[in-house]
């Protein structure tokens, strides 16, 4: 099925995905990461990746400051990322569960619609101790939706995690009409410490330790609670979820590969997806999965994170009208400033886009060094040209402060959707009289 797949992708163009999900228990990333997002020099690197976390330390007293610093875990794999041109995009935090998105910088001014939403379900819907975060966006001609989720714990509360799913699924919006519900992108991924574990109470944890270390993971992955509902169309029928074939990855003794019995081992910790296949006429939208992993030298959490790696089919086809600047030679410290730049094709501004300005070879789009509403202050429409509008933006004498090399972002923002619509060439800042 793998090699029909793979001959059938090769007529057509995808983008590759990379995903993770760990529940963290509260600790800090004091290991390497680059085991875990499988970067070497020997592979070809994805166009995104998509780290999902549960657990990480929040407490009730930072949750204004949590708000606008970046987490350690956060930092931490932006820091690798960084190094191979990969760039923050969105992170969504609801506590303890943070959801990241990054993608390669040559994808940039190819996103649209970029939007996060969260969803409460602890304490009846009142704490986000356990919930869903998410990132919706469009690319390439395709629109899809991540979903990072923690769901209620323990053995005999199967029924609230079932709610706690349609919960999210139900309230869970996003502005697009076309897209205002998880289920109605054309590719979702939902991913998290979903908590499911091991049906019947006659198997002990001592039983299903020993059933792992004799590799009987097919007896009991049958056991497994979310294939059991979503078998019975009670919850995630609407996914699919490739075949498991690493232990279980929950619960382990902190700083070690062996479980703790207190807790029964399971495999709580999942990626499920789905695509609609025929939303389009000129193309069949598809998903090819290349593995699904764990991670046992990964030991500073009571859980083993878990990866996954995905094709996607997209349409590159569809035009993405943005922005496009022109070439600056140089920017001067403590003077005024000015860019022009072409909106193309259908491209308009609106009274929340936004000019940054950053340095160049920036990691996040939260790393402006400061910003320019587009229409509001000095600026103007130079000329109108077939298919194409040029206007010039200004920004003040106290926006460069520092030598450097720089670059501008274009952001259409529309209330809570943003999407890049253009990167200029990077260019010089310095004095005058240098």
């Amino acid at each position: 099925m793998i090699w029909f797949f793979a001959r059938l992708f090769s007529s057509i163009l995808i983008e590759k995905i990379y995903f993770v999900t760990w529940n963290v228990a509260t600790k800090y990333p004091d290991q390497d990461l680059c085991t875990l997002l499988d970067i070497n020099e020997t592979r070809t690197l994805p166009d995104f990746y998509v780290v999902g976390l549960q657990e990480v330390k929040a407490q009730p007293q930072n949750m204004v400051m949590d708000m606008f610093f970046e987490d350690p875990w956060t930092k931490a794999f932006r820091e690798v990322l960084k190094k191979h041109d990969y760039v923050k995009i969105r992170t969504q935090r609801l506590q303890g569960l943070v959801l990241n998105v990054f993608c390669l910088r040559k994808h940039m001014t190819h996103l649209r619609l970029i939007e996060a939403q969260y969803t409460r379900t602890g304490c009846g819907g009142m704490w986000g101790n356990k919930g869903a975060v998410s990132v919706r966006l469009n690319i390439y001609g395709i629109n899809m939706c991540i979903v990072n989720t923690h769901l209620t714990p323990h053995d005999h509360l199967l029924e609230d995690r079932i709610a706690d799913y349609n919960t999210i699924l139900t309230s869970h919006s996003f502005s697009n009409s076309d897209t205002s519900k998880i289920l109605f992108h054309d590719y979702v991924f939902w991913i998290g410490d979903l908590n499911f574990r091991l049906h019947g109470e006659d198997l002990t944890a001592t039983e299903i330790d020993s059933m792992v270390k004799k590799n009987q993971l097919r007896t009991l992955l049958a056991r497994d609670q979310l294939k059991m509902v979503m078998e019975k169309g009670e919850a995630f029928t609407e996914f699919t979820e490739n075949s498991i074939t690493f232990p279980p990855t929950y619960k382990f003794e902190f700083s070690s590969q062996e479980y703790d019995l207190k807790r029964r081992p399971s495999w709580t910790d999942r990626l499920l997806y789905k695509v609609n296949t025929d939303v389009y006429d000129d193309i069949k939208l598809n998903i090819i999965q290349h593995n699904y992993k764990s991670y046992p030298d990964y030991i500073l959490s009571d859980h083993k994170p878990v990866t996954g790696e995905f094709d996607i089919v997209i349409r590159p086809s569809i035009e993405d009208h943005g922005v496009e600047f022109q070439p600056v030679s140089s920017w001067f410290i403590d003077e005024e400033n000015s860019v022009s730049y072409r909106l193309l094709g259908d491209a308009r501004t609106a009274s929340g886009d936004w000019v940054g300005l950053f340095q160049n070879g920036f990691s996040g789009l939260d790393e402006y060094i400061v910003y320019e509403y587009v229409g509001r202050g000095k600026s103007s429409s130079v000329s109108v040209e077939p298919n194409a509008i040029t206007e010039r933006i200004y920004f003040s004498d106290t926006a460069l402060r520092t030598p450097g090399m720089y670059c501008l972002v274009y952001v259409a923002q529309r209330g809570d959707l943003i999407g890049i619509l253009g990167v200029s060439p990077p260019f010089p800042g310095h004095h005058r009289n240098n």
